[in-house]
């Protein structure tokens, strides 16, 4: 049996990006599922972005496969390794689920919305 994934809304990832409250923050809003499918898509949106801050919007990311948790997780190291930051907001909780059950949860900053990652931020300076 085969299946038009893009009739089922599957396999489409659609990143916008925002400029923070400071400078050197961005914002992507990701709407889709971050999958194998969509994987480089994410991949290549992540690595454009120089920003000391990052904040990923997952609000309208229905699931996270394997390849797309591995996709953040290494987004992650490389935020890390380069001394900046990168922070999730919006999970719902599906994908917030996959993060606990792979025991990757801990490894990010989150928050429940974009808007308090970017209040935060604001007080602190750092995530």
């Amino acid at each position: 049996m085969a299946y038009n994934r893009a009739a089922m809304g599957l396999g489409e990832l659609t990143v916008e990006r925002f400029e923070g409250v400071a400078d050197d923050q961005r914002i992507l809003l990701l709407r889709g599922p971050i999958s194998i499918d969509t994987a480089p898509q994410f991949e290549r949106a992540v690595r454009l972005e120089r920003a000391e801050t990052m904040i990923l919007d997952l609000s309208d990311v229905p699931y996270i496969d394997s390849v797309g948790l591995g996709s953040l997780v290494t987004a992650q190291v490389s935020h890390q390794k380069t001394g900046r930051y990168l922070v999730l907001t919006g999970m719902n909780p599906r994908v917030r689920k996959i993060l606990e059950i792979t025991k990757v949860k801990e490894f990010f900053v989150t928050f429940g919305s974009t808007w308090e990652a970017v209040e935060a931020l604001a007080n602190t300076g750092t995530a």
